[in-house]
């Protein structure tokens, strides 16, 4: 597994700020930027933000296809990975989200 180490006192008292990272990525950003615990979930914010664009720019642009297919299914994609982040956060864990949680954009 890549699940970083994080002090406990640390998750505790950012729990909130991890959950909030699949809802809004930049808020951690703001509010807690030295808390490892709370930027590692910004970090899985901001690539579920980025895959949600990416899929929703794709299948805008690719008619017919895009629309019944790409669009549905890839915001359904988008959407179970930020209910499995919530989850992790809440549960104050750091484990990576499925397919792009290895990508590491934010220090």
């Amino acid at each position: 597994m890549l699940e970083e180490k994080v002090e406990t006192k640390d998750v505790e008292e950012n729990k909130a700020m991890g959950i909030l990272a699949y809802i809004l990525f930049f808020i951690p950003l703001l509010a807690a930027r030295e808390s490892k615990f709370a930027m590692y979930h910004a970090n899985q914010g901001l690539n579920l933000f980025l895959t949600s664009v990416i899929i929703n720019v794709v299948g805008t642009i690719i008619p017919l296809l895009g629309w019944l297919l790409i669009l549905p299914i890839g915001n359904l994609f988008v959407i179970i990975l930020a209910v499995m982040g919530i989850i992790h956060a809440a549960k104050g864990e750091t484990k990576p989200l499925p397919i792009i949680g290895k990508y590491k954009l934010l220090k």
